[in-house]
């Protein structure tokens, strides 16, 4: 089946969500949920994040030049939900959704404690591609919670149970890893 190519989208999924946390001028926090990110480089650690032109998270990257992205899990979704409710000013979406602010160590926006890994971003650069804006943050401070770390060091997937979005309002978890098998050359 052929389909408009505007919605690749939605066949490129599921994919990371995650709850952007940003400060306005007034020092108000704003929360808000993405699920356009991704790793752009290891070596400087550089993470980015595809933002709505209009949305009140890139004013604010733009004022404070800094953001933590929080990684959620299945037991937080419908909070984490809630913060895609659009902002009234003043309103601190963190503390309607039933969330926990934290100081984070190197930047000014908190990081939320009900999440399981947080990444502290200083803006890199931004770029104007279509209907949104590419946001690149040098990772300055990764805090992650001692009970979702694997034995090999690296992200404990069933642990962590760290959201993925689908479309809309539909989301899934990662639980299971998978390790290759080499193929075998048969003739």
């Amino acid at each position: 089946m052929e389909l408009e190519p505007k919605k690749f989208y939605r066949f490129l999924s599921p994919r990371p969500a995650v709850l952007l946390t940003t400060i306005d001028a007034d020092k108000n926090i704003n929360a808000a949920p993405f699920s356009f990110v991704m790793p752009v480089s290891m070596d400087p650690p550089l993470i980015a994040v595809s933002i709505g032109i209009k949305q009140a998270t890139l004013s604010d990257i733009r004022n404070t030049r800094e953001f933590v992205i929080n990684v959620p899990s299945e037991a937080i979704l419908d909070r984490f939900w809630a913060c895609s409710q659009e902002r009234t000013p003043g309103m601190d979406q963190l503390r309607k959704a039933g969330f926990t602010e934290v100081p984070s160590a190197k930047v000014l926006a908190p990081s939320v404690q009900e999440c399981s890994v947080w990444f502290e971003c200083f803006l890199e650069f931004e770029k104007e591609l279509g209907d949104h804006i590419l946001v690149v943050g040098r990772v300055v401070n990764l805090t992650v919670k001692d009970e979702v770390i694997g034995k090999d060091g690296n992200l404990d997937l069933k642990k962590a149970a760290s959201l993925m979005h689908s479309t809309g309002q539909k989301f899934a978890v990662a639980e299971r890893e998978m390790t290759p098998k080499p193929l075998t050359n048969s003739k």
